[in-house]
């Protein structure tokens, strides 16, 4: 499917609110471009000791100028600002550079990601990876599509009508021993206090490797891995993963199996393999 037909498709519902989460996002994502791996690049340290760049700012402001701009009573909710309350039932949530450690080391694995709720409920979600130029977009009885090669200063996507997306569809692995396991850092299970939950997935799984923050959920949502866990996350990492996943037909659940992306924690799955993981991480 090429662009223009996938717009065409997603432009109606939700007043055009699903297209505009994909034109935006990219726009976001070029944005992050502008500072990576520029050495001269300033970072800061925020009061929990995480690392923010001007980058992070920067895409995240133009992120909410745009949303502002075509959904003016839309609430808008991020990583690095206030949240800007609106007056409708549509919430959008946007994290600017996820990753924001592989971002500064240079390494092109970090993601943006921006998602959208309605009434309370998970509605869409994007994972773009600028530096890569891929992506995977989910829409709740829309649709999941994963696209490669797309343009690293796209704006308005539905003018460009040769970049391909095809269904994004998860892995049909049914044993644990046979899957791929990703996540962000091992040290965060230890910092959670569940440090032998990560050992007991280890040993279970294939494979291990710390291909994560949105990028470990794209490449369970496009079937290259089969299992990414997050011991510990806030909403705006994850909120692009439940519809996702979903619509890919996977499953996105907090540690205790609930379908939510408020959890404080996360884990994504082909849905074959994730009550066995749950079990695991208990």
């Amino acid at each position: 499917m090429q662009s223009q037909e996938l717009f065409d498709q997603w432009r109606a519902p939700h007043a055009g609110r699903l297209t505009a989460m994909i034109e935006v996002g990219l726009a976001a994502g070029a944005k992050t471009l502008e500072h990576f791996q520029n050495r001269s690049l300033e970072v800061i340290r925020k009061g929990d000791d995480s690392p923010v760049t001007i980058a992070d700012r920067e895409a995240e402001l133009r992120t909410r100028e745009l949303l502002a701009e075509m959904f003016p009573g839309d609430t808008i909710a991020g990583e690095e600002f206030a949240e800007q309350t609106g007056d409708n039932e549509y919430r959008w949530t946007v994290d600017p550079i996820d990753g924001t450690k592989s971002f500064i080391c240079g390494v092109p694995l970090y993601s943006t990601l921006l998602a959208i709720e309605h009434a309370g409920q998970p509605l869409g979600g994007m994972i773009l990876i600028p530096a890569l130029g891929q992506a995977v977009v989910g829409a709740i009885g829309h649709g999941a599509f994963y696209a490669a090669g797309l343009p690293s200063t796209a704006s308005k996507l539905d003018t460009d009508t040769s970049i391909d997306w095809t269904p994004a569809k998860v892995s049909k692995r049914d044993q644990l021993s046979d899957a791929i396991f990703v996540t962000s850092e091992v040290g965060s299970f230890g910092k959670r206090g569940n440090a032998n939950a990560y050992q007991r997935l280890e040993e279970a799984c294939f494979l291990s490797r710390t291909w994560g923050d949105g990028y470990g959920y794209l490449m369970v949502a496009t079937g290259r891995a089969d299992v990414m866990v997050d011991p510990i996350c806030n909403a705006w990492d994850v909120a692009a993963m439940l519809p996702i996943l979903t619509e890919a037909g996977g499953r996105f659940t907090d540690w205790t199996g609930t379908p939510t992306v408020r959890g404080g924690d996360g884990v994504g799955t082909n849905a074959v393999l994730h009550d066995q993981v749950i079990d695991l991480l208990r």
